[in-house]
């Protein structure tokens, strides 16, 4: 529909509560599906970006790309060589994880056909990088968090330049976010603060729920900085972003020396300090600090946790345990097409099978704003995800507008997943007056992170007063394998 005004009719949708748990007999299970084994994940080490230069080892192994070609079976951390050995050697260990490394000389892209190419990965640990990315190699990047990739970036204080090059990691993150093809307006919802903070333990705030802070491989009370920076949070920008640890003395937006977000379906880890992941050890003739098993801190929890996270093994996932989970394969949302009533809390009139809009199938589908005024529109439903699994949620989504710029997104439609108090957890995407198409497109997100959490799928239609935009959705499912 393209118009300055709509009325809305149809099926008026009775409201459910936000803490409502689907039950085992309201999942729609699937017919003689296979346990499955752990899934293997794919995590890619940068050492493109001098992480070596100066007094820096920021490497898994020597052997590049394959750590294995050291040491096929590690059971210690020298028998890979690297300040990060430990963390390279722990997730060996398990079982559930391949590991690779982009070596020096090399560039980071995505879609192609070389072996260390990002579409092969589900995360990207960025271990302090001391040279700026190239604008291909940023473009690469965030278009591989958007899609769904992980990406971990560890910076250290300002003025850490140790190829003495001009840029230091400060500056190189902060130019990734603020200067790339894809989204340069704060897309993950923080800043690095240009700062050299000489020593302190960060702690962890109190929340039992976090799979960074209380996951497979232990919980996390405490971190450490030995020469390192924190960011600013901007949730205003992203409502994703979240501040897990934090400076002594700080709190909310200020101070923050881990945190997390999201970017269009990826996950995104920010650590201010490389020393809780330096293990002590790598090639000779570099000084190394132990801050991997600092006794004051909980770093190799942290690391490994957060790396689980971004990885799609959430709390509960194959990443720490080293054997199999099991999931029951299961499509788990109710009226998926909008055609029963009652499993959906709606605005007023946003499900209908009004002729103004088209339904994707059936008669019933979800409409919201489209009209032309100041209106906030919401969608949502409750939903358990089971521990072990992997998540997708696929929503098939129509835009059309009347809003004549190519440039500014009036209207906007945010696909969240909210907790139990009504905390956003993540913003999955958002999408816009700019987005506006013929037709239906598919839009798939990986929920995996949320595993063995209830949480709530939340649509949340914004719009102007002056142009009118409507987000159609209709036929969505959240499959678990």
């Amino acid at each position: 529909m393209l118009g300055s005004g709509r009325s809305r009719h149809g099926l008026t949708t009775a409201l459910t509560g936000f803490g409502l748990l689907l039950t085992g007999s309201a999942l729609q299970l699937g017919t003689g599906a296979p346990a499955h084994a752990a899934v293997t994940h794919r995590i890619l080490f940068d050492n493109a970006h001098a992480e070596t230069a100066g007094n820096a080892d920021w490497i898994i192994s020597t052997s590049q790309p394959d750590p294995l070609g050291q040491n096929s079976s590690p059971s210690a951390e020298k028998d890979w060589t690297g300040a990060l050995s430990s963390w390279g050697v722990a997730l060996q260990k398990t079982g559930g994880y391949s590991l690779k490394t982009l070596p020096s000389g090399s560039s980071l892209a995505y879609g192609g056909t070389s072996a260390t190419d990002l579409s092969k990965f589900d995360t990207l640990v960025l271990p302090e990088p001391n040279t700026l990315f190239t604008a291909a190699e940023k473009t690469a990047i965030m278009n591989f968090v958007k899609n769904g990739g992980g990406l971990f970036m560890i910076s250290d204080h300002t003025g850490s330049d140790r190829n003495n090059d001009g840029e230091d990691a400060v500056e190189i993150f902060n130019d990734l976010m603020t200067n790339n093809s894809v989204d340069a307006t704060d897309p993950f919802g923080f800043s690095v603060d240009s700062l050299s903070i000489g020593s302190d333990h960060p702690s962890a705030i109190a929340d039992s729920s976090d799979p960074v802070l209380h996951g497979s491989f232990g919980t996390v009370g405490k971190s450490l900085i030995a020469s390192g920076t924190t960011a600013t949070l901007k949730p205003a920008d992203n409502p994703g972003v979240k501040g897990l640890l934090y400076r002594t003395g700080y709190s909310g937006n200020t101070g923050a020396f881990f945190a997390t977000s999201t970017f269009g379906s990826g996950r995104v880890a920010f650590w201010g300090d490389s020393s809780p992941v330096d293990d002590g050890t790598g090639q000779s003739g570099n000084t190394l600090y132990d801050g991997w098993n600092d006794p004051g801190a909980n770093d190799a929890a942290l690391a490994l946790n957060a790396t689980a996270w971004l990885a799609g093994a959430g709390a509960g996932g194959g990443g720490g345990g080293g054997g199999s989970t099991s999931c029951t394969a299961a499509q788990l949302l109710r009226d998926t097409g909008f055609e029963s009533g009652g499993a959906w809390s709606a605005t007023s009139g946003v499900i209908t099978d009004s002729t103004g809009e088209s339904p994707r199938s059936g008669a019933y589908y979800a409409w919201l704003d489209g009209n032309g005024t100041a209106t906030t529109d919401t969608l949502s439903q409750p939903v358990t995800i089971p521990s072990g699994c992997s998540a997708r949620l696929t929503v098939h989504l129509h835009v059309d507008t009347a809003e004549t710029t190519a440039t500014t997104a009036y209207d906007t439609l945010k696909v969240q997943v909210v907790g139990g108090s009504g905390t956003v957890l993540g913003t999955l995407a958002t999408y816009s007056n700019l987005d506006a198409a013929a037709g239906y497109t598919e839009r798939v997100f990986d929920l995996s992170g949320y595993a063995g959490q209830t949480v709530t799928l939340k649509f949340t239609g914004t719009e102007g007063s002056k142009y009118q935009t409507s987000f159609v959705v209709d036929d969505t499912a959240l499959d678990v394998s």
